[in-house]
């Protein structure tokens, strides 16, 4: 209840700041949709022409895309302010003013701030979904069975991030680190089955991005194998024990700004 408190204030004042400059949500909803505009005209590209992905129609490869597009909100409305903060308080010492305070230094770095601009990309997101899922005839159950897999591969990419950001102890500067992280989940708005199967092997057991948007998208199908629903939530709890292991032992190296 504590922590929830203490998320009610950090949250209550990153939008009361978000607010002050309200045209900024317009010109976000703007790009995202250009963004958007452009992820469907280049899976249009693909029907069109009668492919098609093996096993995946025109509205079930929507899926895939809304559910991207759904983590892309999440990403730049709770990971990007916080996590890629971590490099900045490394760099001018004030992580030692975070250490100092009577709370986890790793849920203060993780939810400290928001972004309302990711909030346009979790309302395409929605929308896409709930499209394709009336064209396909999908009921309630269908979305409830996403949910779980959903969250899991959420928790997996923070764990990523987090870990990326942790790096910034050693190496100071990573912002390329993150950016190739984010341009290698791009792979993600398209199903798994588009890639060769070197990349499919790459994109399940290196960098799970499988775990984010494919496994979700079949279980919201209902046609996902149980399995693979056990390994997204094996694969979220080890990525988040192991993201966690791996910012004690990096504060273990930290010097503070004052040493």
């Amino acid at each position: 209840m504590r922590s929830l408190k203490v998320l009610g204030l950090f949250w209550g004042t990153a939008i009361a700041a978000v607010l002050e400059y309200r045209l900024n949500f317009i010109i976000a909803a703007i790009s995202s949709l250009s963004n958007l505009a452009g992820s469907l005209f280049g899976l249009f590209l693909f029907y069109r022409t009668g492919y098609t992905f093996d096993g995946w129609s025109w509205a079930e490869a929507l899926i895939v895309m809304g559910i991207f597009t759904l983590l892309q909100g999440l990403s730049a409305t709770f990971l990007i302010p916080n996590l890629n903060d971590i490099v900045n308080y490394v760099q001018e010492g004030t992580l030692d003013f975070i250490l100092l305070k009577q709370i986890s230094s790793q849920f203060w770095l993780s939810t400290r701030t928001l972004s309302l601009w990711g909030l346009p990309d979790l309302f395409f997101g929605l929308v896409i979904i709930v499209y394709a899922g009336e064209h396909l005839e999908l009921g309630v159950s269908n979305y409830l069975l996403a949910i779980v897999p959903l969250l899991c591969g959420i928790l997996s990419l923070y764990s990523l991030w987090f870990m990326l950001g942790a790096t910034s102890i050693w190496f100071v500067k990573i912002y390329n680190v993150t950016e190739m992280l984010r341009s290698l989940l791009e792979a993600g708005r398209y199903p798994l089955v588009a890639y060769p199967a070197v990349y499919r092997f790459f994109f399940t057991f290196v960098v799970p991005v499988a775990f984010l948007t494919t496994v979700p998208a079949e279980m919201m199908l209902a046609r996902g194998e149980f399995t693979w629903a056990i390994g997204s939530v094996a694969l979220a709890l080890g990525l988040f024990w192991a993201a966690s292991a791996f910012w004690r032992l990096a504060l273990r190296f930290y010097t503070s700004a004052s040493s």
